[in-house]
């Protein structure tokens, strides 16, 4: 635990804010036999904007802040989330990573949040921000449209080491409000991500705000995934204040983050996806980027910006048809 941040220790105090008022956010509570609780944000429950906003929050294990706004992108005017953060590298890199990919017979689910930090999944990436969580409750978030079995929450509470009733789960499947609200808010993440990936030591980020649009849900998983994937690809901005001894290097590495450096950039996801035979690992890696990132470097002021928010290819992901006036 770094600087007496437990990220399971504040994502709890807000999950007990949606336990308190479920109707209040669309969601359904239930528990298991040996008392663990389910949060239900959008299977059989409605969820909705409130709902993935606090768990955007709860992602972020209580690191960071979000708020539900609204921008243009071009002629598209789009529900866009906030989120900003004093701790970027252990509410991102330490908590908010979908970096759990779960699978149980043929139940599968990624896996993001808190419990990450306990279970240290992926470990590697806690070696390399020197961090884990010490608490005796536990929080993850799966995007997901099943329930879990009885097994995986078995699973859980022996890789955390928390009591059966000390562990809640929370489900947010891609085709939800709460879901797409959850995933757009990864937009700090996916640039640190790609940050890290180029070589910026993540610890010298000091703090970091996002914005991407929220877009609209499609009851088909795939076509749901594509959307959030293009919404931070060609609509999502991510600003990074930075420590950096080294400008020259600094300002290679922002040249290379945004989604625009990918050669699978130009088209929706949904396009790329099918072109790759539907397999993640046959996309460019380099096209999981914030379209446009923003780089303050507080050792010399310098302001450095690549990339750029393209309205056209969002306008072509999303569906959207304007409709004449009769």
């Amino acid at each position: 635990m770094k600087d007496g941040l437990s990220v399971n220790s504040l994502a709890w105090k807000l999950l007990e804010k949606i336990l308190e008022k479920p109707d209040y956010y669309g969601i359904i509570v239930e528990k298991t036999g040996s008392g663990t609780t389910i949060v239900d944000a959008g299977i059989k429950a409605k969820g909705g904007f409130q709902a993935g906003k606090i768990i955007t929050e709860i992602c972020m294990g209580g690191c960071g802040k979000t708020e539900i706004t609204y921008r243009k992108y071009g002629k598209l005017e789009l529900p866009s989330i906030f989120v900003y953060t004093d701790h970027p590298v252990i509410a991102t890199l330490g908590s908010q990573y979908a970096g759990w990919q779960i699978k149980d017979g043929d139940y599968f689910a990624i896996g993001s949040g808190p419990a990450r930090a306990l279970a240290l999944k992926p470990k590697e990436i806690y070696d390399r921000i020197g961090y884990s969580d010490v608490f005796d409750k536990a929080v993850v978030v799966l995007e997901t449209d099943k329930y879990p079995p009885a097994k995986l929450l078995e699973r859980f509470k022996k890789e955390c080491n928390v009591s059966p009733e000390n562990l809640a789960v929370i489900l947010a499947p891609t085709a939800s409000i709460a879901g797409a609200i959850q995933v757009s808010g990864r937009i700090v993440e996916t640039g640190i991500h790609k940050l890290d990936k180029l070589g910026l030591n993540p610890k010298a980020i000091l703090c970091a705000w996002g914005c991407a649009p929220i877009p609209p849900t499609h009851p088909k998983f795939i076509h749901a995934m594509a959307r959030t994937n293009d919404a931070i690809l060609y609509g999502g901005v991510a600003y990074y204040v930075v420590e950096c001894d080294d400008e020259e290097e600094l300002k290679q590495i922002v040249s290379k983050a945004p989604s625009k450096a990918s050669e699978a950039y130009g088209k929706p996801f949904i396009e790329v996806f099918k072109e790759a035979n539907y397999d993640f690992y046959k996309i460019d890696p380099n096209l999981f980027a914030p379209a446009v990132l923003i780089v303050n470097n507080v050792k010399t002021g310098g302001v450095f910006k690549a990339g750029e928010v393209n309205a056209k290819i969002l306008t072509r992901s999303l569906g959207f048809r304007e409709l004449a006036f009769t």
